[in-house]
């Protein structure tokens, strides 16, 4: 092809670039005219509210962002031509512009090959600059035209990055497609190796099945699970930016409800993330329920009745066998109560008593005496209290109860105080009282440091949902940090999910991974060593005798380069390192902070799991390593935080699988 013949196909992509612009923002104008007219053709105020509901979600889902390209991508499947891009858009009528990433056409874009075109004759992907397109190549599959490693799939993967994650539509891998496009009914576990792009797979699984089951979703709901606050704000603009902004997205604490005011030691909070917690919480409140040993006798004030107690005892006796959740058994009690009352009444009445009168009847109060002997009623607050008061219990261990018992115990539950382990242990309590709403879907990321316990709050939250669980064993630094998967998905509800390994990198240059890969050997967990595509990065290890000044003078030539730098050290150095950097002039920002205004960030080691940075500098490594029990962990996680350069500074010597090592070592 000719120069000008390629500067008059990519005037023709342009012009195809604005005119599927200009008819996405006809879309959104023609959605907000139906908005401002749709109380007046709503048949009724709920169906003028729910059309009102309907409307708004898809002006929000009709935003453009000038500087995010509309598509990316171009199939020729003879005779049609399909532009793959982040959403739907058509012309006025109503024929296709640019074809979600989502539907199955588009399936082809990263699946087909030279060796299985399958009907693609042309995939051109696009280049852009800040949403202007700037360039394309193309691969001619059905001629068996290969191109090797596409240049403009590199520049998207390895361009630098500032600010919240992007979505990864442009580039993703067909193993990344393959569980992105799983179905909505199987549970996935991703154990990916650092830079595998699991954490994108989860959330572009999730816009996937949305698409797929968009009412069913929206009607139970979509949930992604965070390590903490930071990723989730980290990762907050990834799924607005495919068009789905009706997801929740928490940390395992923001599911919880109990204000945590306590901090437990480590042993006590080892102790209450055991799974053993679950069994001993519902043998106490299941020991509550006792057999009636006398009759019952109530007045309607017209005619006296009587349950014997061998009556009483059959309907306890029957509710627990079906073994529903404490309080929901409870009330099958009442109401079995009141039928066998009803039965009475309508055998000398000749009728069926009125509502009324059975409400009436329920809440009697010898009805109510009974209630509250065989089955009385608890909180789940009450219940953990009573628990941590006196936690005599055979299948816990003397050491394991002194753990446990409170040294000065509140007055009551309502006075207590409680750690972030209680409202777990609460929040299970809760989940044996009453049943919890499930969502449809649920993504856990950072899964390997999730207890036992833990885990059972997302397995009620599951339990008639699936979850894609995202995670790394190797980057596991809590204390009860998963050993293998198969325990993990047990805890969670799930233990028939398939577990599928991401090895391949495409984020974390080959240097840096070798490096990490060091560490395994000494982590305690069978993971596979990950391997890297790029070939770019930089690695420097250096020994230095001052650190603050080494570190102000490696982010200043770090600055030198485009994107994020991110200055990690063990939680006790972070404030004097950050007082350092601003000292120099240079402004910081911390690890929650991601508007983009300042490029260093300067955060501590433990909140450093599931972020990334184009240029990362890991301070004292040994001083991360000593700072917790699974510190080498730590320091791998650390380690594999840069998508581009990593500088490793230190005074004291490196860690034992690292030592001797320097730049030239590795």
């Amino acid at each position: 092809m000719t120069v000008p013949a390629l500067e008059t196909d990519l005037a023709a992509e342009r012009d195809h670039l604005d005119a599927s612009r200009w008819a996405l923002r006809r879309m959104r104008e023609h959605a907000e005219e139906l908005f401002t007219t749709g109380d007046k053709v709503a048949g009724d105020a709920y169906a003028a509210e729910t059309l009102g509901r309907h409307l708004a979600r898809r002006i929000a889902d009709l935003a453009d962002n000038p500087d995010t390209p509309l598509f990316f991508g171009r199939l020729d499947i003879e005779p049609d031509r399909f532009y793959i891009g982040r959403r739907h858009v058509t012309d006025a009528k109503g024929e296709p512009m640019v074809l979600d990433w989502r539907a199955p056409v588009s399936r082809k874009f990263y699946q087909a090959s030279v060796a299985d075109p399958q009907g693609v004759a042309v995939r051109r992907r696009f280049g852009f600059v800040k949403g202007d397109l700037t360039s394309f190549e193309d691969e001619h599959l059905t001629a068996g035209e290969d191109i090797g490693t596409s240049r403009i799939l590199l520049e998207e993967i390895e361009r630098p990055r500032v600010g919240p994650m992007r979505d990864i539509v442009a580039t993703i891998q067909p193993e990344q497609d393959e569980l992105v496009r799983a179905e909505l009914d199987e549970s996935i576990c991703v154990q990916g190796a650092p830079g595998t792009g699991k954490t994108a797979v989860g959330l572009h699984r999730a816009a996937y099945l949305l698409y797929l089951h968009r009412e069913r979703l929206r009607r139970a709901g979509v949930l992604i699970v965070g390590p903490n606050t930071a990723f989730l704000q980290y990762i907050a603009s990834v799924l607005p930016t495919l068009g789905e902004v009706e997801v929740r997205q928490s940390t395992i604490d923001g599911l919880l409800t109990t204000p945590v005011r306590a901090v437990d030691d480590e042993r006590a909070a080892e102790v209450k993330n055991q799974a053993k917690l679950a069994a001993v919480l519902q043998k106490r409140l299941l020991s509550r329920i006792r057999r009636p040993e006398a009759a019952l006798t109530v007045s309607d004030g017209s005619y006296r009745w009587r349950i014997s107690a061998e009556a009483l005892r059959r309907i306890v006796d029957d509710v627990r066998r079906e073994a529903p959740p404490y309080g929901i058994g409870r009330e099958r009690v009442r109401a079995r109560i009141v039928s066998l009352l009803m039965l009475q009444s309508e055998a000398r009445r000749g009728d069926s008593p009125s509502e009324g009168w059975q409400r009436r009847m329920g809440k009697a109060a010898p009805v109510l005496e009974v209630l509250d002997a065989v089955w009385p009623a608890t909180t789940p607050e009450q219940l953990v209290f009573e628990l941590l008061c006196d936690p005599d219990d055979e299948d816990l261990d003397e050491a394991e109860r002194a753990a446990l018992r409170w040294a000065k115990p509140a007055k009551t539950a309502k006075s207590a105080k409680w750690s972030a382990a209680d409202a777990v242990l609460i929040d299970e309590a809760a989940g044996l009282i009453d049943r919890v709403a499930s969502f449809g879907h649920v993504v856990v990321d950072e899964a390997q440091d999730l207890s036992p316990m833990q885990a059972r709050v997302i397995a009620r939250r599951s339990e008639h949902g699936s979850i894609t669980l995202l995670g790394d064993l190797a980057q596991g630094t809590a204390p009860w940090a998963a050993r293998d998967w198969g325990s993990l998905l047990a805890h969670l509800g799930k233990p028939g999910a398939r577990v599928v390994p991401l090895t391949t990198g495409f984020r974390v240059p080959a240097a840096v991974v070798a490096l990490a890969n060091r560490l395994l050997p000494a982590l305690g967990v069978d993971v596979p060593a990950a391997r890297s595509l790029r070939t770019d990065g930089a690695l420097s290890i250096g020994t230095v005798a001052e650190v603050d000044g080494s570190v102000v003078d490696a982010v200043r030539a770090a600055l030198a380069h485009p994107g994020s730098v991110g200055v990690i050290a063990a939680d006790a150095a972070v404030d004097a390192l950050a007082g350092a950097i601003r000292a120099a002039g240079i402004a910081t920002a911390g690890a929650a902070d991601t508007d983009g205004e300042a490029r260093v960030t300067v955060l501590p080691a433990s909140l450093a799991k599931g972020l990334e940075y184009d240029h990362v500098i890991v301070v004292e490594p040994a001083d991360i390593v000593a700072a917790e029990p699974r510190g080498l962990n730590r320091l791998f996680v650390v380690l594999t935080r840069a998508v581009s350069r990593l500088d490793v500074i230190h005074a004291r010597p490196l860690p034992a699988p690292l030592d001797g090592l320097s730049s030239a070592g590795i």
